[in-house]
């Protein structure tokens, strides 16, 4: 079975480009800025910043609610709450 094309304007109009997500995304940005300036991570270094108490259950950028892990287990760990529903 071929997949199909992403169309990432459709997706963007109905999901990314909402006031809403835009807040989200400028707060994991600032969360990973924070680190960056405490040299905690880099670029390409190939870390994640997580915040313990997610932004979508009430989670803020406090520097108590971050953390650095590794890509595979932020991610790996985010999948298992998405399977499990």
């Amino acid at each position: 079975m071929a997949k199909k094309k992403r169309n990432f304007k459709k997706e963007y109009a109905d999901f990314h480009g909402k006031a809403e997500q835009k807040k989200n995304r400028a707060k994991r940005n600032g969360a990973r800025r924070t680190l960056a300036k405490e040299g905690k991570v880099s670029k390409g270094d190939g870390k994640d910043v997580d915040h313990k108490n997610p932004l979508s259950k009430g989670g803020g950028n406090g520097r108590s609610n971050l953390r650095v892990q590794p890509k595979g287990v932020n991610r790996a760990r985010n999948m298992k709450k998405k399977i499990k529903k």
